[in-house]
């Protein structure tokens, strides 16, 4: 059976911006290497997790994956302290934190610190968290990942405690059991509530809002802060919690879903976790230098050399998203240029798409003009093995419309891919 490269550009999903003539990053980019897999496959369009929802990575992950994010997601926390190697479980209480930069009254001033966190940094600062925060009648670990990101586990002395309550971060919130975007975010650290009455959830939004303040005041008067401040840097003195997770995540192998043996490269945690979760292996590779020839090129190579001993491989590269969180449709651009010279100028030059099945999609939409996830459906292609050209000449948004792929769902592109693995 031929092999199986599954690559998903984070959130590189958009809508037309007048700064780049009222077109999308993907329409504006010049990306000739990712257009000739276009000619060569079919294209069509996705809504990684449904109509109507701006899904959260990890949501839109698990979707795109084909495990259906309303049976089998148990929050976010749970897949990133998987994927940063945490212990944790069930009854424990995992979230998915920001470092965050406040003001007078909780004001939110930035969510991610001016994205200028050092990993130095935030280490030394998650590090005095743990040393200096004490929770009354709980333990906890807390740990910088990447960047300004970073992962809670709170363990309760004398008994489990439940998710099931809301954010501090007010940019997200829960919609039938998932994490999604705001619209509009709101403008302060949001108190942590309980979404039932139970002693469980109780418990555990006392204890969030216990570590939110206590991890303030050490994070405030911190050297570090201090120092960033004076460089007039956005100091990194409040923690951010949303997407909390009190069981393990449970998937069936992706294995015994589609009959392959997986690997995955990813850099994020999430990321990485949903591969733990579903029995993939998960192919170390190092952070992002911000060296896109050196960067991307080693994730082809890495990818290439997966496939010589996996059935498939599933390649996230972060890169898109940002720049979409930041409104910077340039620099989103730029980052789509170069992942097409640097990774998939090296996939091309290599691939022999006899054997081999090309699958490109987002995850989810980050428009520049929301600074935001969003629900807008993401461009996909498929390219290689059985699969016949469509007439489509390039990978955006527009193009994609007309593809013989048609509209489909997240949980369905395993499935057609496979299916094309699998035809003569």
């Amino acid at each position: 059976m031929r092999k199986l490269l599954y690559v998903v550009l984070d959130g590189a999903g958009d809508r037309p911006n007048p700064q780049l003539g009222d077109k999308t990053p993907l329409q504006y980019a010049r990306k000739p290497n990712i257009d000739w897999l276009a000619q060569k496959g079919a294209t069509g369009l996705v809504y990684t997790v449904g109509e109507g929802i701006a899904p959260e990575s990890d949501v839109a992950v698990l979707s795109i994956l084909g495990y259906d994010p309303f049976v089998y997601h148990v929050g976010r926390g749970a897949l990133e302290a998987l994927g940063a190697g945490l212990d944790f479980e069930d009854g424990w209480l995992a979230l998915r934190c920001n470092f965050a930069t406040v003001g007078r009254d909780l004001a939110i001033v930035d969510r991610r610190c001016g994205r200028t966190l050092t990993a130095a940094e935030a280490a030394e600062l998650a590090r005095a968290i743990n040393e200096e925060v004490k929770l009354e009648g709980a333990t906890f670990t807390f740990k910088s990942t990447i960047g300004h990101r970073g992962v809670l586990v709170i363990k309760r002395l004398d008994g489990p405690l439940s998710s099931n309550i809301t954010n501090t971060d007010p940019a997200y919130e829960k919609v039938g059991g998932l994490g999604v975007a705001k619209a509009k975010g709101g403008a302060k650290v949001t108190e942590c509530r309980p979404l039932d009455d139970s002693p469980e959830a109780a418990v555990a939004a006392k204890l969030v809002n216990e570590f939110t303040i206590k991890a303030m005041d050490v994070l405030d008067k911190h050297p570090i802060n201090s120092e960033r401040r004076r460089r007039g840097l956005l100091p990194a003195n409040a923690i951010l919690c949303r997407d909390a997770s009190h069981k393990r995540p449970r998937l069936k192998p992706i294995s015994e879903l589609y009959g392959l043996k997986m690997a995955c490269l990813a850099e994020m945690p999430v990321e990485r976790g949903i591969a733990m979760a579903a029995g993939m292996e998960v192919v170390p590779i190092p952070p992002m230098l911000g060296k896109a020839e050196v960067d991307y090129r080693l994730r082809a190579e890495s990818a290439f050399e997966a496939l010589y001993k996996y059935d498939g491989v599933y390649v996230h590269l972060k890169g898109p998203d940002e720049p979409g969180h930041d409104g910077d449709p340039l620099r989103k651009t730029k980052s789509i240029e170069d992942i097409d010279e640097h990774f998939f100028g090296v996939v091309v030059k290599d691939l022999d798409l006899d054997n081999v099945v090309v699958v490109l999609t987002s995850d989810h939409a980050t428009p520049c003009t929301l600074r935001a996830h969003s629900d807008d459906p993401v461009p996909i292609l498929m390219a290689g093995g059985g699969v016949g050209p469509d007439g489509v000449g390039k990978f955006d948004e527009e193009s994609c419309k007309g593809g013989a792929l048609g509209v489909i769902k997240g949980t369905e592109i395993m499935s057609i891919a496979v299916r094309y693995l699998k035809l003569a």
